[in-house]
């Protein structure tokens, strides 16, 4: 089980990169248009500089749902390995049987 404190930071870096996302592209934007004058990329880097770093998407760690593991977690699921096999072993996730052979 993943500390309380570290699922909580990651679900505020959520909330924060989907209500400043739009911000943050404006902004990006503005900067990598090369026929932009310098004083308007220049205004946007430091604008940029104020938005929280927190808010960037690159920040979020996919964790599982459960238990908050930040590794080993697919995507599909938003569960981690462990938890997956567990609940697919209990036949708790329609569609999915473990396989033997």
């Amino acid at each position: 089980m993943a500390k309380t404190s570290t699922v909580e930071r990651d679900t505020k870096r959520r909330r924060m990169a989907k209500s400043l996302g739009g911000k943050r592209k404006k902004l990006k934007a503005i900067i990598m248009d090369r026929d932009t004058n310098d004083e308007d990329r220049f205004a946007a880097v430091i604008k940029l500089s104020q938005v929280p770093r927190n808010s960037s998407k690159v920040r979020i760690r996919n964790r599982c749902a459960l238990t908050g593991r930040p590794r080993a977690t697919y995507r599909k699921f938003k569960m981690a390995r462990n938890k997956l096999r567990d609940l697919a072993s209990k036949g708790q996730i329609p569609g999915m049987v473990k396989s033997s052979w």
